[in-house]
């Protein structure tokens, strides 16, 4: 079986998701009820010592040492 496919009341969690900005938005989309979800703006953080993404859901997701996705709260 694929893992693009997710059945319908099969969950998956951020840090699951596949370490892309692709497949972030894929599930950002899917979590948000089909509404495309967009980078506004991604730089480096000096602070946070990596790559961060604001996206147009209001939040601003990294990846973490082990490639997972997770939401920076500040």
């Amino acid at each position: 079986m694929s893992s693009a496919f997710i059945r319908e009341h099969e969950e998956q969690r951020l840090n699951e998701v596949a370490p892309s900005l692709g497949a972030l938005q894929v599930y950002l989309r899917r979590e948000n009820g089909g509404m495309r979800i967009h980078e506004i703006k991604s730089y480096y953080s000096q602070k946070h010592q990596r790559d961060v993404y604001e996206m147009s859901d209001g939040l601003t997701y990294a990846k973490n040492d082990d490639s997972k996705w997770y939401i920076i709260l500040d």
